[in-house]
């Protein structure tokens, strides 16, 4: 009987992973992985999520119904270098980050995957809506799931070949009403909890806020300015992003003054606090000049950007061009693509229609046929 470890976040999806597992025939055993910072403890609990404390009394109860082992490893050092280092340092230098897919390649899978088999398992399994094939060329693939309003394939485009070989997403082959259907008939306490919304280490959705912060500790500034030097591309914002600037429109004129760098990002309209008669929008965050350039709606769209930190799935490379749909945010349906590869680690990427808020720091991932073709973080020259 092989072993699998199922990360259980103590949510519905997980919860109904580790049973269709189970009843599969695998030897399942539950993992809730500790990720919330020492400091944060009390505030992170009150906010749930998945590294919420609550998550794990959840997950015991889920494992105590389905009669699996239920244990709680240690992530925190993982979780903190490899997911808030890189999201402060991101916001820092003027891009917006996606915690949720470094979480994924370095923490849900990278950490608890080698744990994982250093006990004797043979895969890790999550209750995310996607599956993992492998194809005629043999490499694996994540495939949208059967159900595109809860399709989390976007957050995965990172994951290796490795990585893939040992992952079961059992979860990918149904609707969200029928996971939630099953785990009414399991009685499981979890059947009908809410679907966690927002990132689960930041309280009250108020990035700026924990930004700041967390800059306060001098070693974690420390940090951030290493990040900075080892990636000398990064400039960073003024004051970490917390330095008053000017707003300018497209040709340079200031139009007022905005509170930092930190508390914008590409296409935003509300909470700019400046009044010109019209809806303007977030068009350019230049730490350069400290600027934050406002424009009309039509100046947030664009067809072309590049991309770098490049990761293939369904093939080896991109030896020539290549027509995809592209996905440029979690909720963005995708949009029909063409790539090109200009350099060692950049693609240039060309909509057939112009896009609206191609944003620095997110990612795009390029489809084919439902499979992931790969994808890259979206670069901001």
């Amino acid at each position: 009987m092989q072993k699998v470890v199922v990360g259980m976040s103590g949510g519905v999806d997980s919860s109904v992973a580790a049973y269709l597992l189970k009843e599969q025939g695998y030897d399942v055993i539950g993992v809730t992985m500790q990720i919330w910072q020492d400091e944060d403890v009390c505030s992170i609990s009150e906010n749930g999520g998945c590294c919420g404390l609550g998550a794990v009394e959840d997950s015991r109860r889920v494992a105590d119904v389905l009669d699996i082992p239920h244990y709680v490893m240690n992530f925190k050092k993982e979780f903190k270098a490899s997911v808030i280092d890189y999201f402060v340092s991101e916001y820092v230098s003027a891009r917006t980050p996606n915690p949720c897919i470094a979480c994924n390649r370095f923490v849900k899978w990278e950490a608890l995957l080698e744990r994982s088999l250093s006990i004797g398992a043979s895969y890790i399994a999550t209750g995310h809506y996607a599956s993992i094939v492998r194809l005629q060329n043999g490499r694996y693939a994540v495939k949208n799931s059967v159900t595109l309003e809860k399709d989390q394939t976007y957050a995965l485009y990172n994951l290796t070949q490795f990585q893939l070989k040992h992952t079961l997403m059992p979860v990918g082959a149904y609707t969200k009403e029928e996971i939630r259907a099953i785990a009414n008939k399991l009685k499981l306490p979890v059947a009908n909890k809410p679907d966690s919304q927002e990132i689960c280490f930041v309280t009250n959705n108020n990035y700026a806020e924990f930004i700041k912060e967390y800059l306060e500790d001098e070693d974690n500034r420390r940090i951030i300015e290493e990040k900075r030097a080892h990636y000398q591309k990064n400039k960073m914002s003024a004051e970490y992003g917390f330095a008053p600037g000017n707003f300018v429109d497209t040709k340079g004129n200031i139009l007022g003054r905005h509170k930092g760098l930190a508390h914008y990002t590409i296409g935003q309209r509300k909470g700019l606090n400046i009044a010109l008669g019209r809806p303007v929008f977030v068009k350019e965050l230049k730490p350069d000049t400290n600027e934050v350039v406002l424009g009309d709606s039509e100046d947030v769209f664009t067809d072309r950007f590049y991309v770098g930190n490049i990761n293939f799935m369904s093939i080896e490379d991109l030896a020539d061009e290549m027509v995809v749909n592209t996905k440029i945010r979690y909720s963005h349906k995708g949009a029909r693509c063409n790539i090109k590869r200009t350099a060692a680690d950049r693609i240039l990427c060309i909509f057939d229609e112009p896009q609206r808020a191609v944003t620095p720091g997110q990612a795009a991932v390029f489809y084919k046929d439902d499979y992931i073709v790969g994808g890259g973080t979206i670069l901001s020259d």
